[in-house]
């Protein structure tokens, strides 16, 4: 290091401005509370904030098995998510879109010998 300060020292500096960052961003809007208004526009596009988290974070366990994107009969996962996406339009049952999904997962595993 050219101005003399050790690699320990780098390191608490650093764990130290990720603590601070992470302070101030995940504590921002509870400490300026009601002072903060944010746009309309800006708070309907948050309440679809947590539907997007949780489809990218199931998406890719759907499509991908194994590395690879297979087709048909060898995707179960992705067949059960097109059923339980199918039984929701449906119906609107969260219950039987889990119940519904996993039933044709374990079927077309049974039936097919895949995933």
């Amino acid at each position: 290091m050219s101005d003399g300060l050790s690699n320990e020292v780098y390191v608490w500096l650093t764990i130290l401005g990720i603590t601070l960052a992470t302070f101030i961003t995940r504590s921002g809007l509870l400490v300026l509370g009601a002072r903060l208004q944010l746009p309309p526009s800006l708070e309907a596009a948050l309440r679809y904030a947590p539907a997007c988290a949780l489809a990218a974070i199931i998406a890719p366990e759907l499509i991908y098995l194994e590395g690879s994107v297979p087709g048909g009969w060898d995707n179960p996962k992705l067949l059960a998510g097109l059923a339980g996406i199918a039984i929701f339009a449906a119906i609107r049952s969260m219950i039987a879109t889990i119940v519904g999904g996993m039933a044709v997962f374990w079927l077309i595993r049974w039936a097919f010998g895949v995933g």
